[in-house]
């Protein structure tokens, strides 16, 4: 059984500034107190939140080159923020936040409120917003592969990267969606559930 994953246990494995780890901080105790009036996230999963939410949204900052501050990044079906609102916590970006739910997005405009950081929030289901470039597509727990690119094509742009959080059916799931997309993919196995996978799409075009 792997032990809870504590604060300190958080920013020894992402190296994060302390300054960092209080606004996560903030964000966590949001999250106990706002999941008593909304399921923001399985109930289950709150006693080890740090490794099942947070840790799981920061690892995706392997996957982004250092220094890249000024991207944008669109992270859909976005729940309470995970993994799009700890990336812009942690510095990744300018983030879109793109969620249907309206109590789930006055959540997240609490915790973006309270933390400072460079996040904006639609409330809207993504298939009806607007499109714009993008230079990252992350989500995760969505959908399956071939929707979650159906949703993303009409933001993805020659240089546009996707970042997926999938579980342990993710290669049918690549097997299925190359039916109707061509993408380049990498694969890695997440830090924070042994069965997890992420997937890295690039050169995506519909068929």
């Amino acid at each position: 059984m792997t032990s809870i994953m504590t604060p300190d246990e958080f920013k020894k494995s992402t190296d994060v500034s302390r300054e960092t780890l209080e606004k996560l901080k903030i964000y966590s105790e949001m999250l106990k107190k706002w999941q008593k009036s909304i399921n923001l996230v399985s109930s289950s999963t709150l006693e080890d939140m740090w490794r099942r939410h947070f840790y799981d949204s920061a690892q995706l900052m392997d996957y982004i080159k250092p220094g890249d501050s000024d991207l944008s990044i669109l992270d859909f079906g976005s729940g309470a923020g995970f993994p799009g609102l700890v990336l812009s916590v942690l510095g990744a970006g300018k983030v879109h936040l793109v969620e249907s739910v309206g109590k789930k997005c006055s959540f997240m405009k609490q915790v973006i409120q309270n933390t400072g950081c460079d996040a904006v929030v639609h409330n809207e289901r993504i298939e009806n917003l607007t499109p714009f470039p993008v230079d990252l597509i992350t989500s995760r727990a969505c959908a399956d592969l071939d929707k979650l690119l159906g949703f993303s094509h009409r933001f993805i742009g020659p240089k546009t990267r996707c970042l997926f959080l999938k579980g342990e059916k993710a290669d049918a799931e690549i097997l299925d969606a190359s039916k109707k997309w061509g993408f380049k993919v990498k694969k890695y196995t997440s830090k924070s559930e042994e069965s997890g996978m992420i997937l890295s799409l690039s050169e995506i075009k519909g068929y």
